[in-house]
C-alpha cells in the first residue's frame, strides 16, 4: 500500500504544482489585462484631448451661430409676416372703396341708361300696334 501512497502523493504533488502555475499564470494575465487597461485609457484620453474636445468646441460654436441665425431668421419671418399681411388688409380695404365709389359714381348713369332703355323700348312698342 505503500506503492499506492507514493504515487498519490506525487499526483497531488503534480497537481499542487500546476494549481500554483495556474495561479500564477491567471495573476499574471490580470496584471497584463490591467496595463493594457491603463494603455486603452491613456489612449482614449489622448484621443479625445487631441480631436473629441476641439471638435466639440467648434461643434458648440457652430451651433450657437446656428441658434443666432434661426433666431434672426425667426424674427425676420414674422417681420415680413406682418408687412405682408398690412399690404393685403390695405389692399383689399382700398379695393372695397374703389368699387363702392365706382358703384355711386355710376348708379346715376345706370339709372339714366336704364331709363333711357325704357323709353326707347315704350316706344317701339307703342308703334307695333298701329301697323294693323
Amino acid at each position: 500500500m505503500t506503492g499506492n501512497l507514493e504515487t498519490t502523493n506525487l499526483m497531488l504533488g503534480i497537481i499542487a504544482a500546476v494549481s500554483v502555475l495556474e495561479a500564477l499564470l491567471i495573476v499574471g494575465m490580470g496584471f497584463a489585462g490591467l496595463k493594457a487597461y491603463r494603455r486603452v485609457m491613456t489612449l482614449a484620453e489622448e484621443l479625445e484631448a487631441r480631436h473629441v474636445q476641439p471638435t466639440m468646441v467648434r461643434l458648440n460654436a457652430v451651433l450657437e451661430d446656428l441658434k443666432t441665425v434661426s433666431a434672426t431668421v425667426k424674427e425676420e419671418t414674422e417681420r415680413v409676416d406682418h408687412a405682408f399681411r398690412t399690404t393685403v388688409d390695405r389692399v383689399d380695404a382700398t379695393a372695397h372703396r374703389v368699387r363702392s365709389n365706382v358703384r355711386l359714381k355710376t348708379s346715376r348713369i345706370v339709372g339714366f341708361m336704364l331709363g333711357v332703355r325704357a323709353a326707347v323700348e315704350a316706344l317701339l312698342t307703342d308703334r307695333a300696334p298701329e301697323q294693323t
